[in-house]
């Protein structure tokens, strides 16, 4: 039986640590538009699109009102995750149907 290595961490943490790393030398204002796929997962993602970042609101672009009423509902999980990745903080995400604009 092998002895484990007990200064070996597991890959999700060196892989945490890598983007966190990246995230800090992209603007802030950024970041959270850049880890929306990851907080969302990939089938919400190739679905969905950020759109922009600002006053602690991330704007996602969504299919249908459908799919805005589900994510909304989503939506405290994905900002815990947000948060977790991005140095200015989200307090919310506002999820617009593709075609209609503010």
């Amino acid at each position: 039986m092998r002895d484990r290595n007990p200064t070996m961490e597991p890959v999700s943490v060196g892989l945490n640590k890598v983007l966190s790393q990246a995230l800090r030398q992209t603007p802030a204002d950024e970041a959270p538009v850049l880890v929306w796929p990851l907080a969302c997962g990939a089938a919400v993602a190739e679905r969905t699109k950020a759109l922009s970042f600002a006053d602690g609101v991330l704007r996602v672009e969504v299919p249908d009102r459908a799919w805005r009423e589900q994510l909304s509902e989503l939506s405290p999980r994905y900002v815990v995750t947000l948060n977790q990745y991005c140095s200015q903080r989200a307090r919310a995400i506002e999820f617009v149907v593709a075609g209609r604009r503010r």
